[in-house]
């Protein structure tokens, strides 16, 4: 079935992203001080933040297990611009033996996309990735 076959329930809302933390102070200092985003608010039970007008709700919780899968990723435009941007910042890029990943960190898939991985303070894997022009996803710029 396609999904114009399939009435659009969800098609028009609001995208809300979620990840957890254990610590507020130290996710803000990482989430706003590090990466840019914006703090929409706080309250006893999540950091909202900001991330280019998509919700990320940063839930408290007492204790953490990181999952062991990528939880939480954005598309750029320029990759390696990115990457040593966050390097800059002090961001160790996460690197994989069983992916060729260039001196950044940057691993190309056989579909072109070429993506980053690394991880917040409390461990969750986060990524960056830079899709080929006519992919779907953000183009290169010219």
């Amino acid at each position: 079935m396609t999904a114009e076959q399939h009435a659009p329930i969800l098609r028009d809302a609001t995208l809300v992203a979620f990840g957890a933390i254990t610590d507020s102070a130290r996710a803000a200092e990482f989430y706003v001080g590090t990466l840019g985003l914006t703090v929409r608010y706080e309250d006893d039970f999540a950091l909202v933040l900001d991330a280019n007008g998509v919700e990320l709700r940063l839930q408290k919780l007492g204790t953490l297990t990181p999952a062991g899968f990528t939880t939480l990723g954005w598309q750029v435009r320029d990759v390696t611009a990115v990457v040593t941007a966050l390097e800059k910042q002090g961001v160790s890029l996460e690197r994989y033996p069983w992916f060729e990943q260039d001196a950044h960190g940057v691993w190309q898939a056989p579909s072109g996309a070429r993506v980053a991985w690394f991880k917040d303070p409390d461990g969750n894997l986060l990524s960056v990735a830079q899709y080929p022009a006519g992919s779907g996803g953000v183009a290169s710029p010219k």
